[in-house]
């Protein structure tokens, strides 16, 4: 089924509508065009309803909040929501502001998205109100560990049921869960961290997916978290000695628009639990 997945969005291109935040829209937009889908960038007011009409799925990411795109989010996500599109929500920094984390929750009480996408931390501002966070990255004490994952995996559960919804927490363990299953993922590298906006340019992904696969939606998010975290290992195995940081963000996008189901099976990383 993973590699369904990733087969269904070649084939479908799906139209996703981004609201996102000015530091990586671009990547965004290329990794969405990379696996396969088409990306649309619009956050006036006055015509996000029109713009997520024609589209399948809508990717909200308050990265880079303002009065004005917040509320061209709660309209956007309501005639999403109405016309039954894939809805994700990235809640990036939640718990490090006011503004993030009730911008989020308010979001979240209008609006009922089918995928939240965060790190650590932002899932536990958001599901535990509390506010534990290091800017828009997660806390040095909010890492899934071998020694907590049981312990990680009945929290994404149990937030998965709350919200009735689901609930990826990416970091360097992945948990992609609903209320009954946590795709347990190992793919990726910790030079991703190093790179400004893996996350958002995840959200795009794993929206993307969940427009092209409707009727799987907790495999649709494990599969683009699988894709993703096996782009990060294959670009980082392409990189030269010479190359940095920038060099690695185009070779995750290379890697992510070559990437095969073939490619998919032989590298993802997974157990279901």
């Amino acid at each position: 089924m993973i590699e369904e997945c990733l087969k269904n969005v070649r084939e479908n291109h799906p139209l996703i509508h981004n609201i996102t935040n000015y530091v990586t829209v671009n990547d965004v937009a290329n990794v969405e065009l990379a696996c396969g889908a088409s990306p649309i960038m619009a956050d006036e007011v006055l015509e996000v309803e029109e713009i997520t009409s024609i589209c399948q799925g809508l990717n909200i990411n308050i990265g880079t909040l303002n009065t004005r795109t917040i509320e061209a989010m709660k309209v956007a996500g309501k005639k999403a929501a109405f016309l039954h599109h894939a809805l994700l929500l990235d809640p990036v920094g939640a718990g490090a502001s006011h503004l993030r984390t009730d911008t989020a929750l308010s979001l979240l009480a209008e609006t009922h998205f089918d995928v939240i996408r965060g790190n650590v931390s932002e899932l536990k501002a958001l599901a535990l109100q509390s506010a534990d966070t290091h800017g828009v990255d997660a806390s040095a004490a909010d890492v899934v560990t071998a020694d907590n994952l049981d312990q990680m995996i009945t929290f994404v559960k149990d937030y998965a049921h709350e919200r009735n919804c689901i609930v990826a927490m990416t970091g360097a363990i992945d948990l992609v869960a609903d209320d009954q299953q946590c795709y347990v993922i190992t793919n990726g590298t910790k030079a991703m961290s190093g790179i400004t906006g893996t996350g958002c340019m995840l959200s795009g992904l794993m929206c993307a997916y969940l427009a092209a696969n409707k009727e799987h939606p907790l495999e649709a998010c494990a599969a683009a978290t699988m894709v993703m975290g096996l782009a990060g290992e294959i670009g980082l195995s392409h990189l030269a000695s010479y190359e940095g940081n920038s060099s690695y963000r185009d070779h995750i996008i290379d890697a992510i628009s070559l990437m095969d189901e073939k490619t998919l099976k032989a590298g993802a990383r997974y157990e279901i639990r």
